[in-house]
């Protein structure tokens, strides 16, 4: 399974956002549409994300409590949290285990500057820093 599919379904899949998806660009016309807030309650749910977690990462607790009452995402929200949403899923599949990429993503890495892998999703490029650094533990070059 292809890594926009995992990501898909971290935030629910279609039982969630009403929509099935083959590809990446099935996604992106997703994303662009804006999500669903059951999306954000999902991963919520699924214990993937804290409160604390998304505040920084994809959205401030102030604006998730509007977007409730507005019923989806704006499509940059949206793009924010299929980025975390990727991420888990990366790293889901490169420990082949979900506690483990949950452990590790919440640990200061060195590679990283020190810095937790969550803590750099906020930015597309802290994103790619550690998908990089995923990519590398994956291919069993020394992260």
């Amino acid at each position: 399974m292809n890594i926009a599919v995992q990501a898909f379904q971290v935030v629910g899949g279609g039982a969630v956002l009403g929509v099935e998806i083959a590809h990446g660009l099935d996604l992106v016309r997703a994303v662009r549409r804006g999500f669903p807030v059951q999306a954000v309650q999902h991963v919520l749910d699924d214990g993937r994300l804290t409160l604390a977690e998304l505040d920084h990462v994809v959205m401030p607790r102030k604006t998730w409590s509007n977007r409730k009452r507005v019923g989806t995402l704006t499509a940059e929200q949206s793009d924010r949290l299929i980025r975390v949403a990727r991420v888990m899923a990366l790293a889901e599949d490169t420990f082949a285990d979900r506690s483990k990429a949950h452990a590790w993503l919440r640990r200061p890495t060195t590679t990283l500057g020190g810095e937790r892998p969550l803590d750099l999703l906020d930015t597309e490029e802290g994103a790619r820093e550690v998908e990089t650094v995923l990519g590398r533990i994956a291919h069993g070059i020394a992260a």
